[in-house]
């Protein structure tokens, strides 16, 4: 039978621990939502305090210290957070587009380096960063070796597709402004094994899918996709694959109110947004930049946007109309939320404000 589009709603909302809060910890958390998006730092925190009960962020802080929980560039070439385990398969299955995305881009091109002369300089840098080593640092060796070959120069591209995560550096989240990257252990992995574990990874957090939401999530080819998920134990449901056993919830199922971080995974992980976003909102939410602003669940869709408020509190704006009951909901999020912050940063993501401007109001308060 065809899911319906709440089902599909649901069953998200389910494996990505957003139908209630569970008393699990950091790693397994991390795990079963598969990949966290981390531009910023704040967000990483802010995606397991909607997700875990009792949330201590000072785990968080451990695992990204021990390595137990990697930030590298992933799918879609963006930041992530991930298991240490599932780094170094996700990298190995993304590392096609990690290379073509810098190796084949005309900046890179314009640079008097070979592909060649960039990968036997990656020798150099990952030997050079197994201690923790600022961009400064880096460059400098990499001038050594090849002289000043300009902007974006061969750091930029090294960095992406180089199997490199982000050291932390202290601070309320802990990576600052100024990244320190050191090398990761990796041991060699057949590449389409690796693709499909990650297909695998990604429908048991995300499930069911499509080709087009898989290919939206790692920006693969689709052919790839398709042969990869050859290798896997999966059910098909029309255009919809899914793990075996996995079930999808009954469309009735409550969805309780979130205030989400920005850019969380759910609402980037498919083709089709409207899973998680109506349609009307999908530009409001992903500016034409990618910034995806933080954002209002209610009944497990997005219905505005929320910041802190300079003069305390949470400033929640609703696109749409909402019931006293949903305020309700969403100011009890919000005291917790405020509180969660006030620890660390109150003011988190402040310097995206700008976005506010224009956006179409219903109804804004301060919760």
């Amino acid at each position: 039978m065809a899911y319906t589009a709440r089902q599909l709603n649901r069953a998200t909302l389910q494996r990505q621990m957003l139908l209630e809060r569970e008393p699990v910890d950091v790693l397994t958390a991390v795990e079963r939502i598969v990949a966290i998006q981390a531009q910023e730092p704040a967000s990483p925190y802010l995606a397991l305090w909607n997700r875990i009960e009792g949330f201590d962020p000072a785990e968080l802080d451990a695992a990204f210290t021990s390595g137990a929980v990697r930030k590298a560039s992933l799918m879609r070439i963006t930041l992530h957070a991930v298991t240490a385990a599932d780094h170094e398969v996700f990298h190995h299955a993304m590392l096609p587009v990690l290379r073509a995305s810098r190796l084949h881009d005309k900046r890179f091109k314009g640079m008097d380096v070979t592909v060649e002369q960039a990968d036997a300089l990656l020798a150099h840098v990952l030997e050079f960063a197994r201690e923790p080593r600022e961009k400064a640092e880096i460059e400098k060796l990499l001038h050594s070796h090849v002289g000043d070959v300009g902007q974006p120069g061969v750091w930029w591209a090294l960095r992406t597709y180089g199997g490199l995560v982000h050291a932390p550096t202290g601070g309320p989240w802990s990576f600052g402004p100024r990244p320190v990257y050191r090398s990761a252990p990796a041991s060699p992995r057949e590449r389409l094994e690796c693709l499909a574990e990650l297909l695998r990874r990604y429908l048991s957090g995300f499930g069911p899918a499509t080709v087009p939401d898989m290919n939206q999530f790692t920006m693969l080819p689709r052919a790839s996709i398709r042969e990869a998920l050859e290798l896997l134990d999966v059910v098909r449901d029309g255009a919809y694959f899914d793990l075996p056993h996995r079930t999808v919830p009954e469309e009735d199922v409550p969805a309780p109110p979130r205030l989400m971080p920005m850019w969380d995974s759910t609402l980037l992980a498919y083709a089709d947004r409207s899973r998680i976003i109506p349609e009307q909102y999908r530009k409001l939410v992903i500016r034409n930049n990618g910034d995806t602003l933080p954002t209002l669940l209610v009944d497990g869709h997005v219905a505005g946007v929320w910041r802190p408020n300079e003069n305390g509190g949470i400033e929640a704006t609703a696109f749409h109309a909402l019931g006293e009951d949903q305020w309700a909901g969403l100011a009890e999020e919000a005291r917790a939320l405020h509180k969660f912050l006030g620890d660390r940063e109150p003011q988190v993501y402040r310097r995206f404000n700008r976005w506010w401007a224009g956006l179409p109001v219903d109804d804004v308060r301060i919760l």
